[in-house]
């Protein structure tokens, strides 16, 4: 069971044609064929962020994998993740379906990185072979940093070193405070719905055209726009259920803080909680990997 671009494809046909010729000259044909082994299984990894986009300097390469990878040395083989600038990067497993990788700190603004995924054919588990032979290239955009003090009730925005704003917020409050640590906003939606029932809080909350939200953690912290909440929430107490909440209209307004803040959003911006009630964010919650130290983010590589 031949498997890599070195060797044979699995569940591909083969025809052969040989020819041979015996001392006196005399020749013989033949011509077979065969089916390389046919896996049972078949495994994906499913990827962050997406080819050719521009992403924020926090963001985190990160797979997912549809089955759960046991020979994990193989697998992390097959991934390579390069950039220019030269950086150096690392993987880290979250146990057995996920894959990140990171550089020591963040990207600098205008690397260019790649994922190369060659796990076609790749043995990931018992009966489990790769399918995947695919490059995604994206960009690092400008830096912005943003730093929520929970305490002060303020965001500063720092972009490309200088601060553009602070503005008035209202974070987690005493019963449902919002992480602290190292938060990157992986997915941005112009409006969403916001159930309690989805996240653990029953029925405490339901609402269907929550506008400008980012999210920031998997388990479901968000910084979204706040219409429904008093303005002089904002800036002088913590009332969300964990959430980071800005003022807004209904609908969204770019006019707004949220509006204006998820106009100059990107992906893989980090928005950074200090002065929180509550402990720090799991590195695996999210794209958290930066709340990890280093030396202890490589140990989580299968290479070494």
């Amino acid at each position: 069971r031949p498997t890599g671009p070195a060797g044979l494809r699995l569940a591909a046909k083969y025809t052969v044609d040989a020819v041979a010729r015996d001392e006196r000259g005399h020749r013989a044909a033949r011509h077979t064929a065969f089916t390389t082994y046919v896996p049972e299984h078949r495994f994906i990894g499913y990827f962050r962020p997406e080819d050719r986009s521009t992403v924020g300097t926090g963001m985190i390469v990160s797979l997912d994998f549809n089955r759960p990878v046991t020979d994990r040395a193989a697998v992390e083989r097959a991934v390579r993740v390069t950039a220019e600038p030269r950086t150096e990067v690392a993987a880290h497993w979250f146990g057995p379906g996920r894959l990140d990788f990171r550089p020591r700190a963040y990207w600098k603004p205008g690397t260019k990185v790649t994922l190369d995924l060659r796990l076609r054919d790749v043995r990931g588990a018992a009966r489990a072979y790769g399918i995947q032979q695919k490059k995604v290239a994206f960009t690092i955009g400008r830096s912005q940093v943003s730093t929520v003090d929970a305490a002060a009730h303020t965001m500063t925005v720092v972009r490309d070193g200088r601060r553009i704003a602070t503005l008035p917020v209202t974070a987690g409050g005493p019963k449902n405070p919002t992480y602290n640590g190292k938060l990157v906003v992986s997915e941005k939606y112009d409006v969403t719905r916001m159930n309690g029932d989805t996240v653990g809080f029953g029925g405490e909350y339901d609402i269907e055209d929550v506008p400008h939200a980012m999210r920031l953690t998997a388990s479901g912290t968000f910084l979204h726009g706040n219409y429904w909440a008093p303005p002089g929430t904002f800036g002088s107490a913590n009332t969300s259920h964990g959430c980071v909440g800005l003022r807004d209209e209904q609908g969204g307004s770019p006019a707004t803080p949220a509006g204006w803040f998820f106009g100059k959003t990107l992906i893989g911006d980090v928005v950074e909680v200090v002065n929180s009630r509550d402990g720090s964010v799991a590195p695996d919650n999210g794209l958290s990997g930066w709340n990890m130290p280093w030396e202890r983010w490589r140990a989580g590589s299968a290479l070494r």
